[in-house]
């Protein structure tokens, strides 16, 4: 889609909205979708890592440019201000003033919370600590975490029952759920990472399904084996607390062209349970669009589905 095509597509989209927002319902005026909209941070990775935007300054863009009003942060855009109160409070007044919620802060730079060595594992959960406080002090209702480790499936999974859920209990404590996304590996394997979160049984430990994640097995040129991605999500949704609606690419008429949005929006609608938080993520991956433009598709995308499956 090029940028002509794509402002095209905005624009009717938009009017669609605009004007079927002002039927009665007798006349079938689009329903209200399952879930809210919210915006990951790393949707902006490369404008952030370029330094075009900084972390503080997120909530506004999102705000602002996207009309999204809730907003998922990346700690590795912010990794030294954990324990910062004067830049916690700076942002969490600036996300009170312009009506922003804060959802959730993923976390990547702490540690491996399955690693095979007990003493790494230990500090890893420890590491983590600072950000379930930051999470809490935000208003966030979970952080995202990674199973990361080495070993067999067996050897993995009692790692990660260990750090995981020693993290759990402390996030237990401050009301802050601890989510594991599919991020490769075992973790994107849902049916090992279900049985992982079953045994752990806390009601704060839960999982984060992002649409494109279920890489098992990497290659030099891309993904050897894969797990299914419908199947994946519906084994995770019981567990979920949020959704990571990852996109990368999109065709003249809006769909993602590798991602089946609706069947797995349709999925999560029918199997979420009173734990989901009612949020999806937008993490346009892509790049072929603009970051700017990803976003704006992966929004009208999700408001569109949303509406019919609603």
């Amino acid at each position: 889609m090029d940028r002509r095509s794509f402002l095209k597509y905005s624009g009717l989209a938009a009017g669609a909205a605009a004007w079927s927002g002002q039927l009665p319902d007798a006349f079938g005026a689009a329903k209200k979708p399952f879930f809210e909209i919210s915006l990951a941070e790393w949707s902006l990775h490369r404008t952030l890592q370029e330094g075009k935007l900084v972390n503080m300054d997120f909530p506004a863009k999102a705000k602002n440019d996207f009309g999204i009003s809730a907003v998922e942060y990346v700690d590795q855009f912010f990794r030294d201000k954990a324990k910062d109160q004067t830049y916690l409070s700076e942002l969490k007044q600036r996300t009170a003033d312009l009506g922003v919620r804060n959802v959730l802060i993923m976390i990547d730079t702490a540690g491996p919370l399955a690693d095979p060595d007990a003493a790494k594992r230990k500090t890893a959960v420890e590491n983590h600590y600072q950000w379930v406080d930051a999470a809490k002090f935000l208003g966030c209702h979970s952080i995202r975490v990674n199973l990361r480790g080495t070993g067999s499936a067996e050897d993995m999974a009692l790692a990660s029952i260990d750090g995981l859920g020693a993290l759990s209990e402390y996030g237990k404590k401050a009301g802050i759920g601890v989510l594991v996304e599919n991020h490769g590996g075992f973790s994107s394997d849902a049916k090992w990472l279900a049985g992982v979160i079953t045994k752990i049984n806390n009601p704060y430990c839960g999982t984060l399904p992002d649409f494109d994640n279920f890489c098992l097995e990497r290659a030099q040129n891309g993904c050897a084996k894969s797990y299914d991605r419908y199947q994946g999500t519906e084994e995770m949704m019981p567990f979920a607390k949020g959704l990571s609606a990852k996109s990368r690419d999109f065709d003249a008429s809006g769909n993602e062209t590798t991602i089946d949005f609706r069947r797995l929006l349709t999925i999560a609608k029918k199997t979420k349970t009173k734990a989901f938080q009612g949020y999806a993520g937008i993490e346009y991956s892509g790049t072929r669009m603009s970051e700017d433009d990803g976003i704006r598709a992966t929004k009208l995308l999700l408001q569109r589905i949303g509406a019919e499956i609603a």
